[in-house]
């Protein structure tokens, strides 16, 4: 039985877990898994739960990773926290015997991560990302508003690096932010209340000015081998809730999954985001990770976090990929359960 080794990720890391299990009949793997809490809720999902050190750096988390691979005689690790540095060095872990999944080569993650640099490098002519403008001061934004705002109904703003869509918000020119937050609206902010706040900054963290694509958003589940596309399933999420969220593979978002992971030369799960927009598709990112949602879309067949462990175990040569079932409805809830 290998070991295989999960450390601190996001919170999907619980469902890809069971998942893995369900599927791992022949009992060939251990799962093992770390996070700096000591009760994470991926604890109850893998055979082996240890506990992280905190306020590591960066070299010596890298160092604490190398230990643990070591002197727990782990076969793949699979990074999630500090990915980046940990694709920069997979020769230290090979050297002792522990094989790395890693997404992406280190610059293409760092790349990843800063949606400006992104936006200007990828070649996505069937599905382009929406039209952006980089600013980080004052004059900047005012410029990209003026070049932006005549072309498009309504912009939006947006961190060059977040996760979660913190710092995400769709600019409206007509309601200041007391009234969206009486009002109960979300991921708004008033236009001159945002103008007023970033003049007061002398310069600010790169912010993206944007077409807000304002149509459906779909979230595409993906499992790549060396830059070649294996599987995909698309989720297309509801305008509204209590719909659930379809199944449904266009092809013009399967194509460009394939030619994102070719270009990117991507490995293992990662998640691309695309939205509709009044002339067409746009891509919003590529995650280099499982998304929130991997449990409802392996409801559509292929199961995702085993495909990609076990073809980078074994190959993906002979290794079954169910059909998609296109067109069904899913959803998820949460479910109790006891951590000690």
């Amino acid at each position: 039985m290998q070991r295989i080794w999960f450390n601190k990720a996001f919170s999907s890391i619980t469902a890809a877990l069971y998942l893995i299990r369900q599927a791992d009949q022949s009992g060939d793997y251990e799962l093992w898994c770390s996070h700096t809490y000591p009760m994470a809720l991926a604890s109850v999902a893998a055979h082996q739960y240890r506990l992280e050190p905190r306020g590591l750096s960066g070299p010596d988390y890298l160092q604490f990773c190398l230990d643990f691979c070591r002197d727990n005689q782990i076969a793949i690790f699979v990074p999630g926290k500090h990915a980046v540095l940990i694709s920069d060095h997979h020769a230290l872990f090979e050297a002792q015997g522990t094989r790395v999944l890693s997404v992406a080569s280190a610059d293409v993650l760092a790349l990843l991560h800063d949606k400006a640099r992104f936006y200007q490098n990828v070649e996505l002519p069937m599905t382009p990302p929406a039209q952006f403008r980089v600013v980080e001061n004052i004059e900047q934004f005012d410029d990209a508003w003026q070049q932006l705002r005549p072309l498009h109904d309504r912009l939006c703003v947006k961190p060059a690096s977040s996760v979660y869509g913190l710092g995400f918000a769709v600019i409206d020119e007509t309601r200041d932010s007391a009234q969206l937050l009486m009002q109960g609206v979300q991921y708004h902010v008033g236009y001159q209340d945002l103008r007023r706040g970033l003049q007061q900054l002398p310069e600010f963290r790169t912010m993206l000015l944007m077409q807000y694509l304002h149509g459906h958003e779909y979230s595409v589940d993906c499992v790549a081998d060396k830059g070649r596309l294996v599987v995909a399933v698309s989720r297309k999420k509801p305008m509204v809730a209590g719909h659930g969220q379809l199944i449904e593979m266009p092809d013009d978002i399967m194509q460009a999954c394939s030619k994102l992971a070719k270009d990117y030369q991507l490995n293992g799960n990662f998640n691309a985001q695309f939205r509709e927009g009044s002339h067409g598709i746009g891509l919003l990112e590529i995650n280099p990770r499982m998304s929130g949602g991997i449990a409802m879309a392996c409801m559509a067949g292929p199961n995702l976090p085993w495909l990609a462990l076990r073809g980078f175990d074994r190959g993906f040569a002979g290794l079954e990929i169910g059909a998609v079932r296109n067109g069904i409805r899913v959803s998820e809830w949460s479910q109790a359960v006891v951590l000690a």
